[in-house]
């Protein structure tokens, strides 16, 4: 995608996403908190519920959104009549409802998702990428084309597993090295660094060069329970939680933190890569 005619260039997007091997492990949550705590320090976020099928952000926020990415892609609908505004200035593209395979999309739906995100006039930051879990074709190609990937798990044995299962695929099928690690659920700092040692172990034993970074991690907390049944975010309804803090902290280092590769055009990047793949994820 070149820059049209007379355009100012759009500064580099940081873009992240934030999976899992196993479901039920907060993820959503988690991505929704870390939107929010980046966008109170002036960061411009927008989410992309890539959990294609499940519209899991619209639920937690308490969203009534009608309009999808799968009308985008039919050419129903324009990028900003299906993008939701959501609490402290963040934004949404809510997921389709029904599955939608992106390595069966046509040639004129690919460019179609290029065209709209080139003529989108929102400058962003970041634009975090809530996956589905395990490692289906569309949680591959989200995390193949996004430059950082945060892969939460919990302290079980299924989750660490399947963690390792989703990092091990990426590793040695696609080549990708390095990923965030992030605790969730976790009685403190100790767990978080036990859950953290047993996956490095596997990943140490058996995978060669991947780089496992332990982003932070977020302790068990009431206070998520309770802003998930009122369908409030916890960094809004409990700024001063525990769960909220943690959350705060681990936005502040990816935002210290920018990858090398930043400079690319990190937005531009990520949509050529995702539109190109085709079926080339087995």
């Amino acid at each position: 995608m070149s820059e049209k005619a007379g355009r100012t260039p759009k500064k580099p997007v940081r873009v992240i996403t934030v999976t899992s091997g196993k479901g039920g492990v907060g993820k959503s949550n988690l991505t929704l908190g870390i939107a929010l705590a980046l966008a109170k320090m002036g960061k411009k976020v927008l989410i992309w519920d890539a959990d294609l099928g499940l519209a899991n952000i619209d639920v937690l926020l308490g969203l009534k959104t009608t309009a999808t990415i799968h009308d985008l892609l039919n050419g129903t609908k324009t990028l900003p009549e299906i993008i939701a505004d959501g609490p402290a200035g963040i934004r949404i593209m809510p997921a389709a409802s029904g599955i939608l395979e992106l390595g069966e999309l046509s040639e004129g739906q690919k460019q179609r998702l290029l065209s709209e995100f080139d003529d989108w006039n929102d400058d962003l930051d970041f634009l975090l990428i809530d996956t589905a879990a395990g490692i289906g074709s569309n949680v591959i190609y989200f995390n193949l084309a996004a430059q950082e990937r945060v892969v939460v798990l919990t302290n079980e044995p299924t989750s660490i597993t399947d963690a390792y299962a989703l990092i091990k695929v990426l590793h040695t099928r696609y080549q990708q090295n390095s990923f965030h690690i992030l605790p969730n659920q976790v009685t403190g700092p100790k767990e978080a660094k036990n859950v953290f040692s047993l996956l490095s172990a596997v990943a140490d034993k058996h995978l060669s060069q991947v780089s496992l970074h332990l982003i932070g991690y977020v302790p068990k907390d009431e206070n998520v329970t309770n802003a998930v049944r009122a369908q409030k975010p916890f960094l809004i309804t409990a700024p001063d939680s525990e769960a909220s803090l943690r959350v705060t902290d681990i936005a502040k280092r990816l935002a210290a933190n920018p990858p090398d590769e930043l400079a690319g055009g990190g937005l531009v990047f990520f949509l050529n890569r995702l539109a190109g793949f085709g079926g080339a994820v087995d």
